[in-house]
């Protein structure tokens, strides 16, 4: 699918983007202190686009294209603890687009697209907590804090907290009411 809203558009990979989306994916500085450093080699990536462009059963892969087709970002869907629920996750790639809207309609974009083709009956979104960007998105896009999951992720030498937000069925059936 091709979702598009009034800042960006959210799409799946294709050939053309590959070597800009490998450098960018794999571009250490714009990882910042919120995801791990490790990363798939160019190789490895293209095989796995080659193989099944970044789409399988366990996960789903977009780009965020800004009005000008640039690549700002990747957001994606994969699978979660149980069977009715999807876990997103995001990142936007340059630090410098940050607070500019990009993100939280990506989300937006995506959560009403895996709503809407899908029987999911929750979505979840896991982020630091002092991560405020992030949390920012979740909020404004209808997510609700749960809990923490205490020192879960190990990043940059150090285990992490994470947040675990959640958005159900019928509160986001309730925006549109």
């Amino acid at each position: 699918p091709m979702l598009k809203g009034q800042l960006c558009t959210v799409r799946h990979l294709v050939n053309a983007d590959l070597n800009t989306f490998i450098a960018l994916a794999n571009d250490l500085p714009s990882r910042g202190e919120y995801f791990s450093p490790h990363f798939k080699s160019p190789e490895t990536m293209r095989k796995e686009f080659m193989q099944h462009g970044f789409v399988t059963e366990d996960s789903e892969l977009f780009v965020i294209e800004d009005a000008l087709h640039h690549v700002v970002g990747v957001i994606t869907h994969f699978k979660s603890r149980t069977p009715v629920t999807r876990e997103i996750g995001y990142r936007l790639f340059d630090l410098k687009l940050a607070g500019r809207g990009y993100m939280t309609e990506a989300c937006k974009l995506l959560i009403d697209y895996l709503f809407n083709v899908h029987p999911y009956h929750r979505l979840e979104l896991l982020t630091a907590p002092e991560n405020v960007a992030s949390v920012r998105v979740a909020q404004k896009c209808g997510f609700r804090a749960e809990g923490t999951l205490r020192q879960s992720f190990f990043i940059n030498g150090h285990y992490q907290d994470v947040t675990v937000f959640s958005l159900l069925r019928p509160e986001w059936q309730a925006q549109y009411l």
